[in-house]
Parts: structure tokens; C-alpha cells; sequence
């Protein structure tokens, strides 16, 4: 591995990397419930994706806070992103889903539109696989912090179908408003959830911020969650209420 010596982008590296250290297993697995209930509840899927030089296997842990037995029948996928040259890490190759070209992001940051559109493509193609295999698009959801938050929102309303849901942690807009005019309808009923910490240095509050507006103005339903003191990371408040605002929202089997 190449070591390059410059502070900032090491920063950005290790806040990503540190991300997961922020899951700390607090919940013992609730015993099982009986195997009739088992097979009557929904079947669903969840698609996780992480944020620059992270990677999917480093965040798996996330899934062990969701204890509730609506996820009994959940599969889970950690996808991991190729790995590219970065524009605000001096062009160092690293695990990116498209470029980023300044760090901290600001609301007024330049987009890497192509590179964002070639990774909505494959996100779509892991939500196509499991819809194919039977799962209700209803019963989808996509989750993803900082660059994985962008991904999200932009796979969520790329989609052509209603999904169950999309949450941005620590996320931004990483398109320009044209691409509202790819947007369905049916895109448009997909309920996004967009937590950001009021601390973060890395992608500011205030490019979080932007996004619930931005939405709304298309048509979109956007709840919002602002947490004080939080900086560029997840905590155990956010995913607990990322449980329960998905937990509402699983549709059972009829």
C-alpha cells in the first residue's frame, strides 16, 4: 500500500475506517419465536452501503442491533465499492463508489454526476436480483452513510419502482437538479430517512441540511433528524431509529 503524506485526507480515511467501532453489541438475541410465526412474516432486504475507504464486511455489525422480530425473515448485503483514484485524497486509489472532489462537502461541492450514474446501475442491479427472487419492492430498503448516503439517495430516486424506504446518514445531494427529470412517479412514494450529526466536519450540517428541501420540492416525503454533538460517524441512537422507522414500514404477507 502506498503511504502518502498528507494529513487531511488521512483524517478523512480514519474518521471512515473508525465508523464502525461505533457499533458497540449492547443487545442480547432475542430468544425465537415459534417456526408458524417465523414463516408468516414479511421477507425483506436491506442493502447497506458504506462510505469512502470503508468496505462492506466492516460495517456488518450494523444488522445485530436489529433485534426486533419483524427482521427475523430480513437478508442483509454489504456490498463493498470498487476501488478508484479519489480527487480530494490527491488522486489516492481507495474504495469509492464515484469521486468526490473537496472535502468537506459543502452544499456547493462539485458532483461527479458519470461516476454517480455508473454506481446507481450497479446498486439497481443488486435490488433487481432480489426482486426477481421473490421480495416485494415494498419490503426494500436502502441505508448508506456519507458517500453510501449520496449513493442511496440517488439509487432511491433513480429506481423506477416504489421502494420501501431510503436512509441517508451523514449524506448529501451529489447530483444537480436535472436529474429530478429522471424521477417517476413511483419514485417519488419512496419515504426517505436522513439523520446527520450537527458536528460533522467532514460532510457539513449544512449540506445535510439541504437535502429535505430539495427533496420536498419534487414531491418526495422527508423526515429529517438532526443529532447535536455528533461528527462524521453513526451512533447507536441512529440505528435504533433506523430499526423502528423500517420496522413501521415492512409490509407482512398475505
Amino acid at each position: 500500500m502506498k503511504f502518502i503524506p498528507i494529513l487531511k485526507p488521512f483524517i478523512v480515511l480514519l474518521i471512515t475506517f473508525g465508523l464502525t467501532i461505533f457499533f458497540v453489541l449492547l443487545f442480547e438475541p432475542t430468544n425465537l419465536s415459534s417456526t408458524k410465526k417465523t414463516e408468516v412474516m414479511a421477507r425483506s432486504f436491506i442493502l447497506w452501503l458504506h462510505g469512502l475507504g470503508d468496505s462492506g464486511p466492516a460495517n456488518e455489525p450494523i444488522k445485530t442491533l436489529f433485534t426486533s422480530p419483524q427482521f427475523k425473515n430480513t437478508k442483509w448485503s454489504f456490498p463493498s465499492a470498487p476501488s478508484n483514484p479519489v480527487t480530494c485524497n490527491y488522486g489516492a486509489i481507495m474504495p469509492s463508489w464515484f469521486d468526490i472532489h473537496e472535502i468537506p462537502v459543502s452544499p456547493s461541492s462539485p458532483n461527479d454526476q458519470s461516476g454517480l450514474l455508473k454506481a446507481v446501475k450497479n446498486v439497481h442491479a443488486m435490488i433487481d436480483k432480489e426482486i426477481d427472487a421473490g421480495t416485494n419492492p415494498n419490503n426494500v430498503f436502502i441505508c448508506g452513510f456519507s458517500q453510501g448516503g449520496a449513493l442511496t439517495l440517488a439509487s432511491v430516486l433513480l429506481y423506477p419502482k416504489t421502494l420501501g424506504g431510503g436512509a441517508v446518514f451523514s449524506g448529501w445531494v451529489p447530483f444537480n437538479s436535472s436529474i429530478l427529470e429522471q424521477t417517476t412517479p413511483e419514485a417519488k412514494k419512496t419515504p426517505i430517512l436522513w439523520s446527520h450529526g450537527m458536528a460533522d466536519k467532514t460532510v457539513l450540517f449544512e449540506a445535510g441540511q439541504a437535502g429535505p428541501p430539495f427533496l420536498e420540492r419534487a414531491g418526495m416525503t422527508c423526515e429529517f433528524k438532526a443529532y447535536p454533538g455528533l461528527a462524521h460517524s453513526i451512533n447507536n441512537e441512529e440505528l435504533k431509529n433506523l430499526e423502528s422507522w423500517i420496522k413501521t414500514r415492512v409490509q407482512s404477507n398475505s
